[in-house]
């Protein structure tokens, strides 16, 4: 029943995006900022009791409820796991992102580009031309499959019902929402750095991505160019620089970019509008709009790889 849902909830998420996850993630966020106004002291215990509360309940709630229904009748526990999986996971979010782009940059309107990559990605994109837009589509989109794919498929089989697949999504939303500085326009006391108190659920997430971002970098070298991705993998992560995502985001384009053939990285635009010096990552060809396709069949078969993984293990647990 697992491995139907998964199916289901990837193939639903295709025919229709989910209309409700950008509303549960905004309410989530808003929680998070009370607790944060509430609680922040500038001290990692503070943070961690923050984010003790922040996770705590819905995790519970979706495991107790997904028991609960489960025991009752399973078949209510299955829709359960896809109705959370349909909320959770945004293969669409990808996949649709790197279409836009690659329609404008084909149609000669590199205007257009800029500001589809600037809506999905954030940062300044002003300056970009048509490499520098297909290079951080990659490398945008090699990250986003793994936080809302590979990531979610990983802890959703891990941990029972759909509490891993809600742990996961939850603490990267915090990370990302507990990082850096608060808004300039914010001129209460606790207006200040976020660095210890966000320091417990970044640890979080690093220990959470630690396995399946090796995972989907090792698929990706399966189902790219192997040697070059696994060389990648190994020289360059260590590399990138901590506020682009540190040792996890660097595996990831680095891998990727191995499989693919294409060197990503390099200099990038910040929010602030001034360059970035990143190192490159990956090997082979300049980064183009011709590559974008073969980035979306990468990550696609990749994925045909873990469901063909996790029917092999579910056909394992049934047989006697």
């Amino acid at each position: 029943m697992t491995f139907i849902a998964i199916l289901a909830a990837l193939g639903l998420e295709q025919w229709r995006p989910c209309p409700w996850r950008s509303a549960l993630e905004r309410a989530f966020v808003d929680y998070v900022r009370r607790l944060e106004h509430r609680l922040n002291g500038g001290t990692a215990g503070q943070g961690l009791a923050a984010a003790t509360l922040a996770l705590g309940p819905p995790v519970l709630v979706a495991a107790l409820l997904w028991w609960a229904v489960d025991e009752i009748e399973p078949a209510a526990g299955f829709a359960v796991n896809l109705l959370a999986l349909y909320s959770l996971m945004g293969f669409r979010r990808f996949s649709h992102a790197v279409s836009t782009i690659m329609s404008a940059l084909r149609g000669g309107d590199l205007p257009g580009a800029r500001r589809a990559l600037g809506a999905w990605r954030g940062g300044s994109t002003a300056e970009l031309g048509t490499q520098d837009v297909a290079r951080l589509s990659i490398e945008r989109g090699l990250v986003d499959a793994y936080r809302n794919v590979f990531a979610v498929l990983f802890w959703f089989l891990v941990l029972p019902g759909p509490a891993g697949a809600v742990l996961y999504r939850l603490v990267t939303l915090l990370a990302e929402e507990w990082r850096g500085e608060l808004p300039r326009g914010d001129v209460t006391p606790l207006a200040r750095e976020r660095g210890q108190f966000g320091r417990a659920v970044r640890r979080l997430l690093w220990v959470l991505d630690w396995v399946p971002v090796r995972l989907t970098a090792l698929s990706f070298a399966v189902v790219g160019d192997f040697e070059d991705a696994v060389y990648c993998w190994r020289t360059q992560p260590v590399h990138w620089p901590a506020g682009e995502g540190g040792e996890t985001v660097g595996l990831l384009i680095a891998s990727g970019g191995g499989a693919l053939g294409v060197e990503l990285g390099g200099p990038v635009a910040t929010q602030s509008g001034e360059p970035e010096d990143r190192p490159a990552l990956g090997m082979g060809e300049p980064a183009d709009v011709e590559l974008l396709p073969s980035a979306i069949a990468l990550v696609w078969r990749a994925l045909v790889l873990w469901l063909l993984l996790t029917l092999l293990l579910t056909l394992a647990n049934w047989a006697p």
